[in-house]
């Protein structure tokens, strides 16, 4: 194990944890501002996502893995078909207001963060130049993840003492153990394998910046989230552009 790297990939997780726990205490001690101004992270982290997706990660997967286009569309519609699944079955079968409006969005978010995790630790084994460019949109969007799952909490009928904790639990911690979870086996694996978990990874990427966070940046219509998007697609842009 480099445990440079492993530091390196703990370090971004747990920084992932804590900007997720500064959204959950936002939007309990301030719920006004933050309300008013999530979409704005939200449409950054998606121009970030996005960028550093189809110009630096999908790219280098596919030069990585001649199966990568195919672990790609794996990785979303892996995402895709789980927060089906949620919404269609286990919702369906249970009348339940925590469970359908609280609980079920809840495992839905923890089981990304869990995901984050993992991505940490793929794209770091890759390189850290490449760690470093998935966290940058990886890590901000952790601030309006963890607004959003106490939100969902809280609207579900949870006081505001549970739903702080379980938002922490799902969408705070789960980053962290993702990382220590899967990093021992992603060091350990050859190139075509990399690449092909870097695509998946990709995969869960594009589906968290344009099902997750965009369709809720157009929702609210706010007049500034088109240049806080386009802020984001320039920095990862220009990043990626810089390195080349």
């Amino acid at each position: 194990m480099n445990t440079g790297i492993f530091g390196a990939v703990l370090l971004t997780s747990a920084l992932a944890c804590v900007v997720t726990t500064i959204g959950i205490y936002v939007i309990g001690k301030f719920e006004d501002w933050g309300s008013q101004n999530i979409v704005y992270f939200m449409s950054f982290a998606a121009g970030v996502l996005i960028s550093v997706s189809f110009i630096h990660i999908i790219p280098k997967s596919f030069n990585m893995s001649n199966t990568a286009p195919i672990f790609l569309l794996v990785g979303f519609m892996s995402l895709h078909l789980f927060n089906r699944f949620l919404n269609l079955f286990v919702c369906h079968e249970h009348e339940c207001p925590n469970l359908s409006l609280g609980i079920i969005p809840m495992l839905g978010i923890g089981f990304h963060s869990f995901l984050d995790g993992i991505i940490y630790s793929i794209t770091f084994n890759v390189s850290i130049f490449t760690g470093v460019l998935t966290a940058i949109g990886m890590v901000l969007h952790e601030f309006p993840e963890g607004i959003v799952t106490f939100l969902l909490l809280k609207n579900a009928g949870f006081s505001k003492k549970k739903s702080f904790l379980y938002a922490f639990l799902a969408a705070g911690i789960s980053t962290p153990l993702g990382t220590l979870i899967s990093f021992p086996f992603i060091s350990r694996i050859g190139q075509s394998a990399l690449g092909i978990s870097l695509a998946i990874s990709a995969g869960a990427l594009v589906y968290v910046g344009a099902s997750h966070l965009l369709p809720t940046v157009e929702r609210e219509n706010k007049r500034y989230s088109l240049i806080s998007l386009a802020t984001g697609i320039l920095v990862a842009a220009g990043i990626v552009l810089s390195k080349q």
